[in-house]
């Protein structure tokens, strides 16, 4: 872990993520990249057991405001939301050249900034900060001019309780923890 940064994992709070492309290109500036990235976030908030209490997808970062995951950490849901998109979007293909690295075809660009922003959430006010915040984000960079029009952001849910490709406020993943009797 770079020096500096400190994660608090396992103390059940909110986590409000942002994950930035390489170099902030514009990686999910289409409506198809978009609706894939929400397409892995579903699926890993399926297998990692999370809640998704918000999201907004744009051009170039993702926010995202989760529970703990059952399975895993923070990092490593966010982990495989980052490779299962990259690896759907540029397919590596794996090289079995004996020639020296510098003669070989260059490797794509990465698609993900390495590591993520992650903020613990634990009042009331903060939450509704975020999911403002996130919901307002399209607004504020004039890809639209109201929240509802973005179609990539959890806001639609929270309005019209419209269902989108991520499942929001779904606790349904979550498990009970039985704790074994005491003797």
């Amino acid at each position: 872990m770079p020096k500096g940064l400190k994660r608090y994992y396992g103390t059940g709070d909110l986590h409000f993520i942002t994950c930035s492309c390489y170099q902030r290109q514009p990686w999910l500036d289409t409506a198809q990249r978009r609706d894939l990235l929400l397409k892995c976030l579903e699926e890993v908030r399926k297998e990692h057991r999370f809640v998704v209490l918000g999201y907004v997808i744009m051009p170039e970062h993702f926010h995202l405001l989760m529970s703990e995951p059952q399975l895993g950490d923070p990092s490593t849901a966010m982990q495989s939301v980052k490779q299962r998109f990259a690896q759907r979007v540029m397919p590596r293909r794996r090289q079995r050249n004996p020639a020296p690295r510098s003669l070989r075809e260059p490797q794509p660009m990465p698609v993900w900034q390495p590591r993520f922003y992650d903020f613990n959430v634990w009042t009331e006010r903060r939450r509704i900060e975020k999911l403002r915040y996130m919901h307002r984000n399209p607004v504020k960079r004039a890809l639209v001019k109201e929240p509802e029009q973005w179609l990539w952001s959890s806001f639609r849910y929270y309005k019209y309780r419209d269902v989108g490709l991520v499942r929001v406020n779904d606790c349904d993943v979550m498990q009970m923890r039985l704790r074994q009797p005491s003797v």
